[in-house]
């Protein structure tokens, strides 16, 4: 029987997944070492294996079936858009995706008037506004701190992940338009669903049960 392998997404999300899975008697105490260099992690007693990744990567490993299940964030997944199978909300790491900007540009919005919307997240930018709002604009990928951009006046809005939105106000912006809450999902590889059924399903229901006060 080969092992269940188990992608995560590297930070905070891995922490509390690990975290989860002690609590249903699943132990990886090397991958709490932060001092190790190992990469794969194996429980030979459970037939599991799980290694971190960068969570862009997540969606990617499970894709090819390097990797069974993976646990990432939904903005990922979103942006991302590889065909597996959402099977599970794990409740934490929430937040919302959202379309930030200075007051006024409230009504470029409002009138869907062609503007520059700088994001992280070029892909959900997209859909969010060729999809949802039908309005056209033109999409400026960055890799950095966007609230920057329409401060500098690169875009007039930004498309990026808000939690308690102390950086927007810090710096003259606002929350204009939520695009989609997000959290720590799981997914599986659809081929690794018909195979590994039983085994992915006892899994899936050991983590509900104790994420059922989220």
């Amino acid at each position: 029987m080969k092992d269940l392998t188990i992608a995560l997404a590297k930070g905070r999300l891995a922490n509390k997944s690990l975290k989860l899975f002690e609590q249903i008697g699943i132990h990886m105490e090397e991958m709490n070492d932060p001092d190790t260099r190992k990469l794969i992690f194996v429980n030979e007693e459970l037939g599991l294996r799980m290694f971190l990744a960068k969570a862009s990567d997540v969606p990617t490993y499970v894709d090819y079936g390097a990797a069974d299940i993976g646990i990432v964030g939904k903005d990922t997944l979103l942006e991302e858009g590889r065909k597996l199978y959402e099977v599970l909300d794990l409740g934490f790491g929430k937040c919302n995706m959202c379309v930030c900007g200075p007051a006024e540009a409230e009504e470029y919005l409002k009138h869907h008037e062609l503007i520059r919307v700088a994001s992280k997240y070029p892909n959900i930018a997209k859909d969010y506004f060729y999809n949802t709002k039908h309005q056209t604009v033109e999409i400026i990928k960055l890799h950095g701190s966007v609230e920057l951009a329409p401060i500098v006046g690169l875009s007039e809005v930004i498309v990026d992940i808000v939690e308690t939105g102390t950086t927007l106000k810090e710096n003259g912006l606002k929350v204009l338009e939520v695009v989609c809450p997000l959290s720590a999902r799981v997914v599986v590889n659809p081929v690794s669903m018909r195979m590994e059924y039983d085994r992915i399903m006892k899994l899936l229901r050991g983590l509900r049960s104790v994420i059922t006060d989220v």
